[in-house]
């Protein structure tokens, strides 16, 4: 399905969020009004002509209600008719990273955080309110994204010696300026990269965002793989065993042995079609973890092909 607002079967897109709170004696949700339908719903909106719909959950709940949010797991995919065409809409768990302040306008004039026990008797839709009750089903997670480097130049048209030094295309470039919003959308705050210049090129705009430093894993180079993979699975072992929101970027050859190690840890299935392995220049996954009692589990996983107008899908585990 295209990442815009109206598909080729008509279909409009859009994205939302699920924001929920700790507040004595029970949790809350995020509920906003709109006058122009006199409705109760959650935070969500259309997606703009060339936007992902990350960004377009994280954009439209800022515009709406003033926070600033990170995405978690993802929800229930809704689909319905509006106005006489189909409709998906996309929901996120959503963490409050900043409030900027609500600014009511024509399009929502109230924002309220109502206990979860009284939003069936507020929000208007049963699909909102299932999406509530699925929200609070769910742990607090953590996402991993494994990332494939974006497109490079041609080993044909690179002269330089060794490949490790072979940077991105032009188009690469472009797309990895098109990931620092998707990567940000789930407030990834730790970087973990192969140390060759695709990769590392990759991810550097991104990193200029953060405060902290980029990780050179070595061990998950092409070079470094082919030599020991065992080295490159304990690399990631580390780092998916880490609760800190982080990315790992590396390449097509290393991708096996990071899915394999994915199964390994989460007690998936590592022939689960979201760890095929096969993923294009800039596409990813995310796995959000969840860590209780010690143990690491895998709660959702979503495949995003590369930005620039590609498919992305997104799935929760069963």
């Amino acid at each position: 399905m295209a990442v815009t607002e109206q598909s080729t079967d008509n279909t409009v897109r859009a994205a939302g969020v699920v924001v929920l709170r700790d507040a004595d004696p029970l949790r809350e949700v995020l509920i906003v009004h709109r006058p122009h339908r006199s409705d109760w719903s959650l935070p969500k909106g259309k997606v703009d002509p060339g936007e992902h719909l990350l960004e377009t959950a994280v954009r439209e709940c800022a515009e709406e209600t003033g926070l600033n949010v990170a995405l978690r797991a993802p929800l229930a995919r809704q689909s319905y008719m509006a106005l006489g065409r189909p409709k998906t809409v996309d929901y996120w768990i959503g963490v409050i990273r900043d409030d900027e302040g609500f600014a009511p306008d024509e399009e929502i004039d109230e924002i309220r955080w109502v206990p979860v026990d009284r939003t069936a008797g507020i929000l208007t839709y049963a699909h909102d309110r299932d999406l509530v009750t699925e929200a609070l089903a769910l742990p607090e997670t953590s996402p991993l994204v494994i990332l494939r480097h974006a497109k490079a130049m041609k080993r044909s048209d690179f002269d330089g010696k060794p490949d490790a030094l072979r940077p991105l295309s032009g188009k690469g470039r472009t797309q990895a300026k098109a990931l620092v919003p998707l990567l940000d959308a789930y407030g990834i705050t730790a970087v973990h990269t192969s140390d060759s210049t695709r990769c590392t090129e990759t991810v550097k705009r991104f990193v200029k965002t953060l405060d902290s430093k980029v990780e050179l894993e070595s061990s998950l180079s092409e070079e470094a793989h082919h030599e020991s993979p065992k080295r490159a699975a304990k690399t990631i072992r580390r780092i998916i065993e880490s609760d800190e929101p982080a990315v790992i970027c590396s390449h097509r050859p290393v991708m096996p042995t990071i899915m394999a190690t994915l199964a390994d840890c989460l007690g998936l299935d590592v022939d689960d079609p979201r760890l095929d392995p096969k993923m294009s220049p800039g596409a990813f996954i995310v796995v959000h973890r969840s860590f209780v009692d010690g143990e690491i589990r895998a709660v959702a996983i979503e495949r995003h092909d590369a930005p620039l107008g590609d498919s992305e899908n997104h799935d929760s585990l069963a």
